[in-house]
């Protein structure tokens, strides 16, 4: 298999394992599906770490097998490459990517699926595919833009150029930059933090923060509205109140 779901500790690793570069091929796509579905679905995994190992996160597609596809076979396999990652982005966990070595094209499209990036100082990212005569097809023309602004993405994606750590990191593109032999042991703090908080109360902030980025404010707020007042009804909610007005802000054990 060339993706594992490993799980300790409600942590669920999605570890990308196709060496030498972790290219993204048709079957490691439909397995990352499979997993991402997976860690949805399991309730011992309660935040996830997307890995692929101390030297490469992913080079990006197979573009030895991309190039042996016509028009017609991307019709018909465009929809499940971009259903690969988005099953990544609709995990309704923290989801952290750790960020070594190259993060290119899909690399970088399946990065732009988590919640947060901590990359290595040896990182480096970027949406190549135009240099292919391409544009990116698992959600970079989307992802990217909502994350950093359409004129930085446009100048990422127009050039095709990499970045190093320090100017992702200015981007916005990652939110922190580590050594590289610290990256998924950093990854793994901030995932393990948010393990041991209010499963349903994250999953909430999540969805309303997600649906927010791709509607109207009203909608938005709506949607706010009602998961704010929908987790009155949680255990977690009673929780966390009781333990705030008996002994004081964030004491509260939410496992």
């Amino acid at each position: 298999m060339t993706v594992h779901l490993e799980v300790a500790e409600g942590i669920g690793t999605l570890r990308l394992d196709r060496p030498p570069m972790n290219a993204l091929d048709i079957a490691t796509q439909d397995r990352l599906k499979e997993l991402a579905e997976e860690a949805t679905r399991r309730d011992d995994v309660r935040a996830v770490v997307i890995y692929g190992g101390e030297k490469v996160f992913a080079a990006g597609a197979d573009i030895k097998e991309m190039q042996a596809m016509d028009h017609a076979a991307m019709i018909q396999r465009a929809r499940g490459l971009q259903d690969s990652f988005t099953a990544v982005a609709r995990i309704p966990k923290p989801v952290v990517a750790a960020v070594t070595g190259y993060a290119l094209g899909g690399g970088c499209e399946l990065a732009l699926c988590a919640d947060f990036r901590i990359a290595g100082e040896n990182a480096k990212l970027g949406q190549p595919e135009i240099l292919l005569g391409l544009i990116p097809g698992a959600g970079g023309t989307q992802r990217l833009s909502r994350l950093v602004g359409p004129s930085k993405a446009k100048d990422l994606i127009f050039t095709g150029r990499q970045v190093k750590a320090d100017e992702a990191l200015a981007l916005g593109l990652v939110d922190r930059v580590v050594p590289a032999a610290e990256v998924y042991e950093q990854a793994h703090a901030w995932a393990a933090r948010l393990a041991k908080g209010p499963a349903i109360a994250l999953r909430a902030a999540k969805e309303a923060i997600d649906t927010g980025l791709e509607t109207d404010i009203e909608t938005g707020l709506a949607v706010e509205r009602n998961w704010f007042a929908g987790l009155f009804a949680t255990e977690d909610r009673e929780r966390g109140m009781r333990s705030f007005v008996e002994e004081g802000p964030g004491k509260a054990k939410f496992l």
